[in-house]
C-alpha cells in the first residue's frame, strides 16, 4: 500500500503513513493537555480519573500492597537525562538503556521530569531496536521450554514470562510515542501524554515482577523468552492506526484474558503474594486497553472511518489472529465491544435472539388465531 503522510491520510480516508510532515509539529506543555469527546464509542468510566491521578510511586511490594519507599524524587534528573530538553528525547534514552532496571528506573524518572516540568513532547527518532540485555536469549515462541524443562517453579516461571511482558510494554510505550512524535499537531498532545502514563505503569509493574523473583531466588533472564511482541511491533511502525490495534486492542487486551486464569494457577499453587502482585497488574491494565480504544477510535474519526471495520481490516492485512477464551467483562470494560474480536460469539447470540423471536412470533400468531376462531 502506498506510504502516505498523516495530513494526507485524514483527507483521503487511508492511515497509512511513514513520511514527515513538511512543517513543524506544535510543541506545549504538560500543562496543558485536552482529550476531545469520542462520538458514539463507550470508553472505560475510569479513563478520567486515571488520566488525572497524581503521580504514582509505589514501587515497591510491601507486605501488604504496593507501598513507596524511594526518597521523592528532587527536580534534578538522572545523567542521562538531564540534557534532554523534550518527552521524546527521553523516550530515546530510555529505548537506548539495555539494563532492565535502569530501563525501569529511566522511565519513572522521565515521566515525573515532564509531568512536573514544562517540557514539549518534542520530536525525536527511535532506534531500529530497543537496547536488551544479554539475557534473557530470545527465541521464537515454539522454543520456550516449558515449566518442568525451564529450571524454574511454577510460580516463578509464570512470573518471569510476565516480566518479560511487562519489560516489553516500557519499550512499545515509549517507541510509539517517539515514532509518532512528528505528528503531535495532528494526533494531539494527549495522545503522547497516555502513553507516557502507560509506560510509567509498566516500569513499575516490571519493577514488582523482578522484586518478587529476588525473593523466590530468581532473577529476569533466568530462561529464555521470545521475541514475539517486538516483531508485532514492528509490522506497525509506519502505521499509527496499526500500532493502536496491534498492541493495546490485541496484545494487551491479551493480558485482560490471561490475568484472571494466572491468579487462579498461582493460587492453587498456593503463592499468595505473587498472585496479589498479578492481580494488582491485571487490574491497572484496564487502563492501557482504554488508552488504546480511545485513540484507535479517535483516529478512526478523524479519517471518517468506521472503527469496527477498520479494525477488521487491519488484522487481516497484518495477520493478526485474536485468539481466546476471552475475558469479555473486562474488555467490554476497557471499551472494546464483542464484535470486534469475537464475530462468531455476536453471530450465536443474534441467532438464538433470532429463534427466540420466531418463536414468539409463532405464539402470537396461534392465540390471534385461536381468539379469530372464538369469535
Amino acid at each position: 500500500m502506498q506510504q502516505l503522510k498523516f495530513r494526507a491520510m485524514l483527507s483521503t480516508a487511508t492511515y497509512r503513513f511513514s513520511s514527515y510532515p513538511s512543517s513543524p509539529p506544535r510543541l506545549s506543555s504538560a500543562a496543558s493537555v485536552e482529550y476531545p469527546p469520542l462520538d458514539h464509542h463507550p470508553q472505560w468510566s475510569g479513563l478520567d480519573l486515571w488520566r488525572r491521578s497524581p503521580l504514582n510511586r509505589d514501587r515497591y511490594w510491601g507486605p501488604n500492597g504496593p507501598i513507596e519507599i524511594e526518597v521523592r524524587p528532587t527536580t534534578s534528573s538522572p545523567p542521562s537525562l538531564s540534557s534532554c530538553s523534550s518527552l521524546a528525547e527521553m523516550g530515546g534514552v530510555v529505548l537506548s538503556s539495555s539494563d532492565p532496571l535502569t530501563k525501569a528506573k529511566l522511565t519513572h524518572s522521565a515521566y515525573t521530569k515532564w509531568r512536573l516540568g514544562d517540557l514539549p513532547v518534542g520530536v525525536s527518532h527511535p532506534p531500529s531496536r530497543p537496547a536488551r540485555p544479554p539475557k534473557p536469549q530470545l527465541v521464537s515462541p515454539k522454543e520456550i521450554p516449558p515449566p518442568k524443562s525451564s529450571g524454574l517453579p511454577l510460580n516463578a516461571y509464570m512470573l518471569h514470562n510476565l516480566a518479560h511482558v511487562e519489560l516489553n510494554a516500557i519499550d512499545l510505550a515509549w517507541d510509539t510515542i517517539v515514532r509518532f512524535s512528528p505528528y503531535i499537531d495532528l494526533l494531539g498532545e494527549g495522545f503522547f501524554a497516555d502513553f507516557a502514563h502507560v509506560a510509567d505503569d509498566e516500569s513499575r509493574h516490571f519493577t514488582w515482577c523482578t522484586q518478587r523473583l529476588a525473593e523466590l531466588g530468581f532473577s529476569y533472564g533466568d530462561m529464555a523468552a521470545h521475541s514475539f511482541l517486538w516483531r508485532e511491533c514492528e509490522k506497525s511502525s509506519d502505521d499509527v492506526a496499526a500500532r493502536l490495534a496491534v498492541i493495546p486492542l490485541v496484545q494487551e487486551a491479551r493480558g485482560l484474558d490471561a490475568g484472571p486464569r494466572l491468579v487462579n494457577k498461582l493460587m492453587g499453587f498456593g503463592d499468595h503474594r505473587t498472585s496479589n502482585i498479578v492481580a494488582k497488574i491485571a487490574d491497572e491494565e484496564v487502563a492501557h486497553v482504554a488508552v488504546g480504544v480511545y485513540w484507535f477510535v479517535s483516529v478512526c474519526q478523524k479519517m471518517g472511518r468506521a472503527p469496527a471495520s477498520t479494525f477488521t481490516e487491519i488484522l487481516q492485512e497484518y495477520n493478526v489472529e485474536v485468539k481466546g477464551p476471552f475475558n469479555h467483562s473486562a474488555r467490554q470494560e476497557a471499551g472494546i465491544p464483542k464484535e470486534w474480536y469475537d464475530p462468531l460469539s455476536t453471530t450465536k447470540e443474534e441467532n438464538k435472539l433470532s429463534k427466540v423471536y420466531d418463536r414468539l412470533a409463532c405464539i402470537i400468531s396461534m392465540e390471534q388465531e385461536n381468539s379469530s376462531l372464538g369469535k
